[in-house]
């Protein structure tokens, strides 16, 4: 698969704006090779919109026309002040509509996250129940579910919190 530019790239983003949703797109689209987990990005502040590259050299240009409507749906639908989020009923509706993809294929080689073990523990000092937490917390700053009790900090031992 040849390699793609930036200014092709904004123009397939702006043809599939205006064929898909009908609404132009006004904003920048680049090429990140540096996205590793992701098909694709929306921000928010900027409204720009961000294309794996590697997605279109591994999948081609139908998988990779799905991302760039799944990012489209974040775009609009947040221009229209409208649930722009995954979890929104309007961005799901929207999604299905323009037949954007849920979620990006998995490139191969991309590096599973390893599960960090729990280093900590709240405990309840008045019912001593407990809370595991991989990150130290501030105490002070939560109480207990079960009786609104305090709660307090324990380090758990290094051998029983690593996972081997």
């Amino acid at each position: 698969m040849t390699r793609m530019s930036n200014e092709e790239l904004q123009q397939w983003i702006e043809q599939v704006s205006q064929d898909s949703f009908g609404v132009p797109f006004r904003h920048k689209a680049s090429f990140n090779s540096r996205l590793s987990t992701t098909g694709g990005r929306y921000f928010i502040k900027s409204h720009n919109i961000e294309i794996n590259p590697t997605q279109l050299e591994m999948f081609g240009r139908e998988e990779t026309e799905r991302i760039i409507k799944h990012e489209l749906c974040h775009y609009h639908l947040h221009l229209a002040k409208r649930g722009y989020m995954h979890r929104d009923a309007d961005f799901k509706k929207l999604l299905a509509m323009v037949g954007g993809s849920r979620f990006c294929q998995t490139l191969p080689g991309a590096k599973a996250r390893k599960p960090q073990p729990y280093r900590y523990k709240l405990v309840c000092t008045a019912c001593a129940t407990e809370y595991p937490r991989k990150r130290k917390a501030d105490p002070k700053r939560y109480r207990c579910g079960n009786c609104a009790g305090k709660l307090k900090l324990v380090a758990l031992e290094e051998s029983q919190g690593k996972a081997k």
